[in-house]
Formats: C-alpha cells, structure tokens, sequence
C-alpha cells in the first residue's frame, strides 16, 4: 500500500509537470507497465482528480481542470522558489496582491520541511526592500483583465490619464511588458489609428466588459518589450541620443537599465545605445559613468557639453588633494 501511495504521489506530480504525457512515458518514469499506469490514472479519478485521457497510438493522458485546486507537489527546488517569490510579490508593484502573497506565504511555510523552512527564513532574514520614490502600484484585477483581452483579442475602452488629462481610449491590447517598476501595456489606439505604449499606473478603469473580437495586426516590432523599451526610454523626452560604445554588448548590458535606454549590437566589439533625456548635463554624465569609450552619433550638441564636463572634471581633480 505504501509503495503505491508513493507511485501515486509521484504520478500526480508528473501530470502537473507538463501538460501532456504519452502512457509509455509516464510507465518508463514510474518504472511500471502501461496497465499499471491505467489503473493509477484510474486511483487519481477516485480521488477526484480529473484526469483526461486519449486513445489511440498518439493519445495519453493530461491533468484536467477541477472544481477545485488540487494539492500542489513540488520538490525541494521548486518550493524554495515559489516561497522566495511569494514574499518579492508582497512588496512588489501589483497592488492589492500583498496581502494575498502573504497568506500564500504562511501556508506554504507551515508545510515545508525544516531544511526547507530553514532556508527561506535565511533569505527573509538577509534581505530588506530599499525604499525609493513611491511608484503607483497597479491593481491585480486590471493586470488580470487586460492579459485577458490580449489573449482572447478583444478590445478595450479605458479612461486613461495621459499627459493632456484624462480621456477615453478605445484599443486593441497586445501585450504586457513590465520593468522592476512599472507595468506598461503595448496596444494599437483604435481612434489614432497607430501604436501605441500605455502606462498601466495611468489606467483609470476600463470602462464596461471587453468589447468585439478583433484580428490581431502585424506588431510594430517582433520583440514588444524592445519597441516599448524605445518609447519609454527616448519619445517622452527632449532630447535623443545615439551613442556608439567601443565594447561588445554583453560587458555593457550588465551596467545600463533596460529602463534608461535600448542596447543593440553592432559587431562583436560595438554596441549601440539609444536614450532619451529632458537634460544634456546629466545625459553626458550618464554616458560617460559607464567605463567605456564612446562616440556621439547624435545629437551634435552633446559633444560640446561632453567637453564642458571633461573641463570641470579635469579641474576638480587638479584641485583635489590626496588625503594623508
């Protein structure tokens, strides 16, 4: 009894793995025969766990979707991990889901073993969120309906607050995309007739259900989250620059924020850099903090306040003194 209540643990955890299971895989998985494996898919129904099964040469068998959530089987790895982002999500920026992240997080903590429960009090033991400006949180409803607009194509008419006030969008949403703080949403505006980038955080409601199915259009850019990373990072402000990096992509990624400008290669040893700011001063500053050479592609002007900045570095360190 007790080596088929293991073989059945184990079996549900396979079907909640993967969508799909053929018979021949799970029985090699479980070390049983074809019949064996029917009857334990037989023993889970009894349970009631909704098992779909499909004959035939191709068929095989899917966990099915319940009245209720089942027991969840995860191993040591993949608990650690969900209790790890259980407590980011409790100070993350989805409002409203703390509280839910933290009951999840109690309940999950009761059931770890102690080796397990001893590591994630470790990690909430070492690590504090570092407060900055306050970001508006965005509520987990509006984040829940609108992926499901962009997944069932349909479209939205939502108050948002741009920067000429507040007014009625009607769009068709394409995707999500999500910086450590802030949620954007990537739609063509139906009355502008172009794309355009929304900042979900501005989304006032969404005004009545999810309207007409739409047939999606051709995407401005086969990468969403590199054509919003371009309007967040260079539309909004008064000045764009192109700087060409004299290093390869992968030494300068690691230091420049996906938020602060768009990175693409050019060569094995260059890379080029494209960013937006409101403030020459602080755009050569920026640019010139990275470590690497560098030219200017544009605009022409930054390269006088480049040589402005290079001036007044020159001159503190001249009047700097070492100290003993």
């Amino acid at each position: 009894m007790l080596e088929t209540s293991a073989r059945l643990l184990r079996l549900l955890s396979l079907l909640q793995s993967r969508a799909d299971w053929t018979g021949a895989e799970l029985a090699a998985r479980l070390g049983v025969g074809l019949r064996t494996v029917r009857r334990d898919v037989g023993r889970l129904r009894e349970l009631g766990y909704p098992v779909d099964a499909t004959p035939g040469v191709a068929g095989g068998y899917r966990l099915g979707v319940g009245a209720a959530l089942p027991p969840l089987l995860l191993d040591d790895e993949e608990a650690v991990a969900v209790a790890i982002s259980l407590r980011t999500a409790a100070t993350g920026s989805v409002a409203g889901l703390e509280e839910a992240a933290l009951r999840a997080l109690a309940k999950l903590r009761q059931v770890l073993p102690s080796r397990l429960r001893h590591r994630v009090s470790a990690f909430e033991a070492a690590t504090v969120p570092l407060a900055g400006a306050a970001i508006p949180g965005v509520g987990a409803d509006l984040l829940a309906a609108v992926a499901a607009a962009c997944r069932d194509h349909r479209r939205l008419r939502l108050r948002y607050r741009g920067r000429d006030g507040a007014g009625e969008r009607e769009v068709e949403p394409h995707r999500l995309v999500h910086t450590p703080r802030r949620w954007y949403l990537l739609a063509w505006d139906v009355g502008r007739r172009d794309w355009r980038t929304f900042r979900m955080d501005r989304v006032e409601e969404l005004l009545g259900l999810p309207g007409a199915r739409f047939t999606p259009r051709t995407p401005p850019e086969d990468d969403a989250a590199s054509y919003v990373s371009r309007g967040i990072t260079t539309a909004p402000y008064r000045h764009q620059a192109r700087i060409l990096f004299h290093a390869p992509l992968a030494a300068v990624a690691p230091r420049t924020s996906p938020g602060a400008g768009r990175l693409e290669p050019v060569d094995g040893e260059r890379c080029l850099f494209t960013a937006g700011a409101d403030s020459l001063d602080e755009l050569a500053a920026y640019v010139a903090a990275k470590g690497f050479d560098f030219e200017v592609l544009d605009p022409p002007e930054l390269a006088a306040t480049l040589r402005t900045l290079a001036t007044r570095l020159h001159r503190a360190a001249d009047q700097s003194t070492e100290q003993p």
